[in-house]
């Protein structure tokens, strides 16, 4: 059954859901992630967002994301004049994916703490996006609910640490996958919950032995 976002849309400023708002959300969800303010963006447009999405305004919404704004804001087309106010160094170009979403966006950003991330999402209509890589490991996500993200060296032990700690905090499992790039290499938890997940938990999980970093969605504000 439909609900009346379905039918409707995001309300935005844009003339499109796919382009606009969920290029925004795009934005924002990177922002969210690297988990401070971007000082550097290397944005990457695949298929009709690098073909159509000047037109559509799909470089000033990514932009306007990683300023942390949402779909409704205003100041979205001003969002190029307002990144270089704000010290946001960013460059925006064509590139090519192989079996990507035709909406996809690869981005790359630096933290004012020099924190850095790479995500590649997708806009799937209707202003939702889809996060399919992480620092170049494939996951799949929405952020649309609570999402925490374990990013691990692959060895024993992270798994049970981490669920024992959302069992005696109550927090439920809805979805819960696991990503590596090669045995004993890089990996990945991403994990979608009923309930937040307690600040002082997650910072927990960042000083466990093999924890690269954490991060997470809220899944309200995307």
């Amino acid at each position: 059954m439909s609900n009346i976002f379905d039918i409707l849309g995001p309300v935005m400023v844009g003339p499109s859901s796919s382009h606009t708002a969920g290029a925004v959300r795009i934005g924002y969800i990177t922002r969210v992630l690297l988990g401070e303010e971007p000082i550097v963006a290397d944005i990457g447009l695949y298929g009709s967002f690098s073909s159509t999405g000047k037109g559509h305004g799909t470089d000033r919404a990514l932009v306007a994301g990683l300023l942390g704004m949402h779909p409704d804001d205003i100041r979205i087309p001003q969002s190029f004049e307002l990144a270089r106010e704000a010290g946001l160094d960013f460059a925006i170009h064509g590139i090519q994916l192989q079996d990507a979403h035709p909406n996809t966006a690869v981005i790359e950003v630096t933290g004012k703490n020099h924190k850095k991330l790479s995500v590649e999402s997708c806009s799937i209509g209707g202003g939702r996006i889809r996060i399919s890589k992480l620092d170049g490991i494939t996951v799949n996500c929405s952020g649309e609910s609570p999402t925490l993200i374990v990013h691990n060296i692959d060895q024993p032990g992270h798994v049970a640490e981490v669920t024992s700690m959302m069992a005696k905090c109550e927090v439920n499992i809805a979805t819960m996958q696991l990503y590596r790039d090669k045995r004993g290499g890089y990996a990945v938890m991403v994990i979608e919950t009923d309930q937040q997940v307690p600040e002082e938990k997650r910072r927990w999980l960042e000083n466990l032995d093999g924890v690269i970093k954490v991060t997470y969605i809220d899944g309200e504000e995307i």
